[in-house]
């Protein structure tokens, strides 16, 4: 999908189910993100497919794997995410603790900002993040996004920030 000169960004499969329960029960993602209720491994090849697999078919995007290039060990999840209750694609980001720090989340969040410029054609991106989540608010503005509004967004249709940039048309 993507590379970067230490990730490779790729579609979900369901043999990363294991990692996927790991991230999905992550301090951060739980605060930040939400609980989606996933416990097991069968619940996360569901997640997969519920998300990741139905989300790729259906608009041609979704959440990737970040891994690092040279181990292929998954690190962390980036994605651009087609969501009922916004009007633009949505870039999202979650890293293990162990990851966090040393660029991972830039790096990764930049070349799928390129993809979604270059390859999807798109013209804008926007990213949500808690009030509270300082890391993915500084991630959101070194992108080039700025704070467009306060929205309710997620489960309990909870206090959100909308950041959003527009990306300049490329000549063909």
């Amino acid at each position: 999908m993507a590379e970067t000169e230490r990730l490779r960004i790729r579609p979900y499969v369901l043999a990363d189910a294991p990692f996927i329960l790991t991230l999905l029960n992550t301090p951060s993602w739980l605060i930040f993100i939400g609980d989606r209720g996933v416990s097991t491994i069968e619940e996360a090849e569901t997640y997969i497919v519920d998300n990741a697999l139905m989300s790729y078919d259906q608009y041609g995007l979704g959440p990737y794997i970040v891994e690092l290039k040279e181990t292929c060990i998954p690190i962390g999840h980036c994605g651009l995410h087609k969501r009922p209750a916004l009007d633009d694609i949505d870039i999202g980001f979650a890293f293990m603790p162990e990851h966090t720090g040393n660029g991972y989340g830039y790096e990764s969040a930049s070349a799928l900002v390129a993809y979604a410029q270059n390859t999807l054609g798109l013209t804008r991106l926007t990213g949500i993040t808690k009030p509270a989540n300082n890391r993915s608010i500084r991630l959101l503005e070194k992108l080039g996004m700025r704070f467009e509004k306060q929205i309710l967004f997620g489960t309990g249709a909870a206090e959100s920030l909308l950041f959003g940039m527009t990306l300049p048309v490329r000549p063909y």
